[in-house]
């Protein structure tokens, strides 16, 4: 694991945020970090340490979903708590076009365009969570409240519930 720069428009964005102390906590490792599984291995931290940066079309509009590493999200938790008719997962270049980077790089903030962003509230029961800053091999930790706020997210309940 090395210390390393993040992706470029996600230092700019941790800048713009007023998070630059975030810059020397961002983590690089040589294996990717794509996966909730595979971050939480590198790390060495619980799988639901992991912020997922998600991106689904709600009527066809993008739309983020931060869910814990550890969780499924539920569509139609989404779908209800959007008031829209439905909610599908982003095919992967809505999801570069959106925030500008790959799947297994999302960071929850600092994308190309604005989005909506649901946070599932499961999130706060950490006090760090960590995210991927930008590309597959790269992660930052932040308390989960800092990242709802400057994520502008809305706390809600979309996590799956299981059986």
């Amino acid at each position: 694991m090395t210390t390393t720069a993040a992706h470029p428009r996600f230092a700019e964005a941790l800048h713009d945020l007023g998070l630059d102390q975030l810059h020397t906590r961002v983590r690089r490792f040589p294996e990717a970090t794509r996966t909730a599984a595979e971050a939480a291995a590198a790390i060495g931290c619980e799988l639901s340490q992991i912020c997922k940066s998600l991106i689904f079309a709600a009527d066809g509009v993008p739309v983020l979903v931060l869910m814990d590493g550890s969780s499924r999200v539920d569509v139609e938790l989404v779908r209800r708590e959007l008031g829209v008719a439905k909610v599908t997962r982003a095919a992967a270049d809505v999801v570069r076009e959106t925030t500008g980077y790959a799947i297994g790089g999302v960071p929850p903030f600092g994308h190309r365009t604005r989005t909506r962003v649901l946070a599932d509230r499961n999130l706060l029961a950490h006090d760090v969570v960590w995210a991927a800053a930008g590309n597959p091999h790269v992660v930052f930790p932040i308390a989960p409240r800092d990242l709802v706020e400057h994520a502008d997210a809305t706390l809600v309940d979309v996590r799956e519930r299981t059986a």
